[in-house]
């Protein structure tokens, strides 16, 4: 060939090299021939439905439907439907010419390609080929609905065919598939229910499975035609998101509510995603939304449409134009699908903001089951933030919620945008009741994510500060007298405190039954369950500094006595001190064993001296 010559032409590929990657490579599972033969047939109806509406064809008199029959004793399994056919010449077409789709050719021909919400489901006319991974021999008799000759098609799985005439008499196509002596598996009746089940439960079109071998039976219907994500939200009542919820994800609980998605031109989708219960915080919380494309099952591995942050959802979301791979079995990213993610992660937060503002106590009631997530979503997501930063609840330790705006409000007379907050309702019991003596609500923070979330909300919102209770001594429980620093009871403090690091200070409280309380500052906490949660704490070469004091109440009885003491009987004076230190300790952390056996003998040492 002269290099200076231009050639056009097409590239050819040989039947024979073809098949076998069909055979092997054309789709993940084996199983998911069913699903593409049962679409077919869907489609098959589908067009002739858009051709009566249309006036193209004569209006049938039939029940449109799709039958999947089974017959072990031969060895086949038959699609049939009785849609629109084929004509030879179409069946030379679409059939014998691989990824040459009808389907396109017909939207194409009928459809608005703009806005396409024809239903129809094939669009790269390979669906017909995954026939050929489990039969020998694949069969077609079809009979078109314009009066054409009925045709019968046989073909190998070489590729060699043979067309010719036959005596079909009614309308519509049958493909019977000699299943092979290796896949024989898929001539069990129970195991063709459970995939036509799988991924075809909710196609538009009726789907009966039959056994061959049971003349007389009754075929058996296996999907539901008109599920609940294609209906109005105003058609649905809570008893059917219930019952929708619990046959789609075989959960015996009932979700805590769900949002219904019909997004309009130019997403185009639908929907019904849920946030379920989770039993408890060692349960899986890995949710399932299962992804359909006009009604078919595709995958139930969605990540590229639901943000990880909200992996917990449960669901399903029909996207007819989204853009699958030949296999429809994973998505191919663009502008749509980052689209499609947008508006649910918009539609959860509406929805939350919805539950607050129109039914705060159902809120308020599965707000602690939903509570980790939200916060997560805020931590990874600085947009989900903004949309809810109204609807994010307090727990308090008194059962009640309030909103972060709402605390502050509440509060705003006594501790200054202070937020304050426990990790151990239990352990840190004291600093709250002290705290809540003087009008100043606690919120439970006890998970690690909580504290995390703490610093964003503050970062959010400026003049606000998150404070543990015992990191800081609040103004509404102080006396507001001055308390000087005595000297000498300092001085025996510091000698029995077992961290050398631990600075003394005074101060006069309201509650006189209080001795001595110890503080860790919130920089100091924080930095240290940061350095724990990334595996840091025990590095020598990442120092840092724990900002430890104890608060000597000058207004408490005891350390009265106690001071009294440090003159006339000083071994008293420090085994009270002792004794006081370990006290403030057991408000903070579990003693050690040394710690614990130390106290256990200085309390009796203690009784002893009554």
């Amino acid at each position: 060939m002269n290099i200076n010559e231009t050639k056009k032409g097409g590239i050819s590929v040989e039947t024979e090299h073809i098949f076998p990657i069909i055979k092997r490579w054309l789709y993940s599972e084996k199983d998911i021939f069913v699903r593409e033969l049962v679409s077919n047939a869907a489609d098959a109806i589908t067009k002739q439905r858009r051709l009566e509406s249309l006036g193209e064809a004569p209006e049938s008199s039939r029940d449109l439907m799709i039958s999947v029959v089974v017959d072990k004793a031969l060895s086949t399994l038959t699609v049939k439907d009785n849609g629109i056919g084929m004509t030879a010449d179409e069946l030379e077409r679409y059939i014998c010419n691989i990824a040459l789709s009808g389907a396109v050719d017909f939207i194409q021909k009928y459809e608005n390609t703009e806005n396409n919400t024809s239903g129809i489901i094939g669009h790269f006319g390979l669906g017909f080929y995954s026939a050929f991974m489990v039969s020998d021999k694949v069969e077609i008799y079809t009979k078109s609905y314009t009066g054409s000759p009925a045709v019968h098609w046989t073909c190998n799985d070489s590729g060699e065919y043979e067309t010719e005439l036959c005596d079909k008499d009614d309308i519509g196509t049958e493909i019977v598939m000699h299943i092979n002596a290796d896949e024989c598996e898929f001539l069990e009746y129970s195991n063709l229910k459970e995939i036509l089940q799988k991924y075809c439960a909710f196609m538009p079109e009726k789907i009966y499975l039959e056994n061959a071998e049971n003349e007389g039976s009754e075929k058996e219907l296996i999907n539901e035609t008109e599920p609940l994500w294609q209906k109005s939200a105003s058609e649905c009542s809570d008893e059917d998101y219930v019952d929708f919820y619990k046959k789609v994800f075989g959960d015996v609980n009932e979700p805590l509510f769900w949002i219904h998605i019909n997004a309009d031109y130019p997403l185009n989708f639908k929907g019904i995603l849920y946030f379920p219960k989770i039993a408890n915080e060692y349960e899986s919380i890995e949710g399932q939304v299962k992804l359909f494309y006009n009604q078919v099952f595709v995958s139930n591995n969605i990540k590229e449409i639901i943000p990880e942050y909200l992996l917990m959802l449960k669901g399903v979301l029909d996207c007819p134009e989204l853009p699958l791979n030949v296999s429809r079995s994973y998505l191919q990213n663009n502008t749509y699908v980052s689209k499609v993610s947008a508006h649910i992660v918009k539609k959860v937060a509406d929805k939350l903001n919805s539950l607050l503002k129109n039914d705060r106590e159902k809120y308020e009631k599965v707000w602690n089951d939903v509570r980790t997530f939200i916060e997560y979503a805020c931590l990874r997501d600085r947009k989900f933030y903004d949309r809810v930063k109204d609807s994010l609840l307090l727990p308090l330790t008194n059962g009640k919620f309030l909103t972060v705006s709402e605390y502050i409000e509440a509060a705003k007379e006594t501790n200054e945008n202070k937020v304050y907050y426990t990790t151990d309702k239990n352990l840190q019991a004291q600093y709250i009741s002290m705290l809540n003596a003087q009008g100043i609500d606690v919120v439970l923070m006890e998970r690690m994510i909580d504290t995390q979330f703490a610093t964003v909300l503050e970062a959010y919102t400026p003049g606000v500060k998150f404070c543990r209770v015992d990191a800081d001594i609040a103004e509404a429980v102080k006396n507001g007298e001055f308390s000087a620093e005595n000297e000498a009871i300092a001085s025996i403090f510091k000698k029995v405190c077992s961290n050398d690091s631990i600075t003394v200070t005074f101060s006069s409280l309201k509650d006189e039954n209080i001795p001595a309380m110890l503080n860790i500052s919130e920089e100091s906490r924080r930095m240290e369950e940061m350095m724990k949660l990334y595996g840091m704490a025990d590095r020598e070469d990442i120092p840092y500094h724990v900002d430890m004091s104890l608060v000597i109440n000058t207004s408490s009885r005891l350390i009265k006595k106690l001071s009294e003491c440090i003159d006339t009987d000083p071994d008293k004076a420090e085994k009270m001190a002792a004794h006081i230190y370990k006290l403030s300790l057991l408000s903070q952390r579990k003693l050690s064993a040394e710690e614990m056996q130390d106290f256990l003998a200085g309390s009796f040492e203690i009784l002893e001296l009554i």
